[in-house]
């Protein structure tokens, strides 16, 4: 079962962790994340290992609050899925 983002604070930040079947999957993922990343000008912190991956969007702007942009990024990503 996948987890849903976590909304964490100090500083705040929207963070999930994606599981793939194998390298493959992980790889293509990652393209397309990529891809929305360039399109959306938005860029989410990423780790990742061979079936894994890690995301952190992180609040834009002043006050540092996470707000309508970074929650339809992190929708969007989700549909990446």
């Amino acid at each position: 079962m996948e987890q849903p983002w976590t909304h964490r604070a100090r500083p705040e930040r929207l963070e999930r962790r994606i599981e793939f079947a194998d390298y493959e999957s992980t790889r293509i993922f990652l393209e397309r994340l990529n891809s929305l990343s360039e399109q959306e000008g938005h860029f989410p912190d990423i780790s990742f290992g061979r079936t894994y991956v890690n995301l952190t969007v992180r609040a834009e702007g002043d006050p540092g609050e996470i707000g309508p942009r970074e929650q339809s990024f992190a929708a969007a990503i989700d549909g990446l899925l």
